[in-house]
């Protein structure tokens, strides 16, 4: 059947028990190994910007989903994160990924700060429920490369100024020994 002609009742009657019962199995599984989920309120996006946001999220190694509240609740009852389920409430789309926590705050914050539209309802950070402050402020931490230059230069610091210090009482006596040699030439 052409999906495009169906009615809307024809559509729903698409969608069966069993492919439910798979999505919340995936659902479930995705969520559980998940490190970070951003729970967001996608009302007013259009299709392109939805589609810039998930670029920017999948180059972040950041899965985007536009879903469904009861079999999402149904999910995050099965792995035991109750903790979500306040967010689950109107139109829901849920970011989550396995790697950089940081990266994917990011790019929900800078998406943002373009479209209005886009409103975070809360997230998940390993097991610890999060503000929509509290996911701002995590893509407010610096990235991680600039993070370990900051430690290296801090390691680095301490180093330069004992060989500056060291360097100088060297120079001192260079300079104490060139003054003598000046003074027993001229003598």
């Amino acid at each position: 059947m052409n999906l495009f002609k169906a009615g809307i009742r024809e559509v729903k009657q698409l969608i069966t028990r069993k492919d439910k019962e798979i999505f919340v199995e995936e659902m479930a599984r995705e969520l559980e190994a998940a490190g970070l989920v951003i729970v967001a309120d996608y009302r007013g996006l259009n299709v392109s910007d939805v589609t810039v946001l998930r670029r920017q999220l999948k180059a972040e190694d950041c899965r985007y989903r536009v879903v469904k509240n009861t079999l999402t609740r149904l999910a995050c009852r099965k792995i035991g994160l109750t903790e979500l389920e306040p967010f689950l409430e109107g139109p829901t789309a849920i970011a989550y990924t396995k790697a950089d926590p940081v990266g994917a705050a990011r790019v929900f914050l800078n998406f943002g700060r373009d479209h209005d539209a886009l409103s975070v309802k809360g997230g998940l950070l390993s097991g610890r429920t999060l503000t929509p402050e509290e996911v701002k402020a995590l893509g407010e931490i610096p990235p991680r490369d600039i993070l370990l230059a900051r430690v290296c230069g801090a390691f680095q610091a301490p180093i330069s100024g004992l060989a500056n210090v060291l360097q100088g009482n060297i120079r001192k006596l260079v300079y104490a020994l060139d003054a003598v040699c000046r003074l027993k030439e001229s003598a």
